[in-house]
């Protein structure tokens, strides 16, 4: 029976060995090898391209005529439920400007007050701007400041994350890594180096293969994230044998394993 225990003691051991995961599998922003180096200090520059509104985007509108600005200031706006209602919302991870907002309809449209229908799929943000501040120059004689945003940026995390779900977040722009750290960063047994970015375009969807252990990750057109983008992390295969969360959790739970077969096989004798 002892050599017995010490050859499943052994074989509990090889498992945990094979279940714990190196450094090179999770640290970020590495310089791999068959790739040019990119040292600490040095420039990296990328190009942030212009987003065109898509379907079910939502954008915030705000019209103020020179009245309004006399009377309120350039920082005015009437917001419903006021500063209180959107403290709330934030702090709920919940999104007011699906309450408060225009959202792209399936015809690439939004519906104004008054205005009523602008076209405004495939258009800037600022391209938006300039069409509905033209229509609304057919029907306001005084002087108009048109102020047009887009109503955060909207995100999915799924797979092994901390803190997997859907976040909205307000802001104009976010890279990848601060959408993931956003979502409670990866655990230890996702594949860092074959993360599944689900993108919308105006033709349809695609499916991009990211690797964030790269240093050159950073000059890549997926280095900031976009509204509606999904990011899935899949898990290595220690995830099937189980692992702890780092070396010593491993052990642990490989000893606890050992010492309840140990009591089993000393209750049958």
């Amino acid at each position: 029976m002892p050599k017995f225990l010490k050859g499943l003691t052994i074989a509990f051991l090889a498992i945990a060995a094979f279940s714990c995961v190196s450094n090179e599998k999770i640290i970020y922003l590495q310089n791999l090898e068959g790739n040019e180096s990119i040292p600490e200090g040095q420039l990296i520059s990328y190009e942030i391209p212009e987003y065109k509104l898509q379907y079910n985007d939502i954008i915030d509108v705000n019209v103020q005529t020179i009245d309004d600005l006399i009377e309120g200031g350039f920082n005015s706006k009437n917001i419903p439920g006021g500063n209180q209602q959107m403290q709330v919302a934030g702090q709920s991870g919940g999104d007011i400007y699906y309450m408060t907002g225009y959202t792209v309809n399936d015809q690439g449209n939004i519906r104004l007050p008054i205005v009523g229908e602008v076209q405004v799929k495939d258009k800037t943000i600022e391209e938006a701007r300039i069409e509905i501040e033209k229509k609304l120059r057919t029907l306001v004689v005084s002087e108009l400041y048109v102020k047009v945003k887009l109503g955060g940026i909207r995100y999915s995390a799924l797979g092994e994350f901390r803190r997997p779900g859907k976040f909205v977040v307000l802001q104009d722009r976010m890279t990848i890594f601060e959408a993931i750290a956003n979502a409670g960063d990866l655990t230890p047994v996702a594949k860092r180096d074959e993360i599944l970015l689900i993108r919308q375009y105006p033709e349809g969807t695609r499916l991009h293969k990211i690797d964030l252990l790269d240093r050159g990750m950073i000059e890549s057109p997926f280095y900031f994230i976009q509204p509606n983008d999904q990011i899935y992390a899949e898990p290595m295969k220690v995830r099937e044998i189980g692992a702890g969360e780092n070396a010593a959790q491993s052990i642990s739970l490989v000893i606890s394993a050992v010492t309840a077969l140990a009591l089993i096989l000393n209750l049958l004798k």
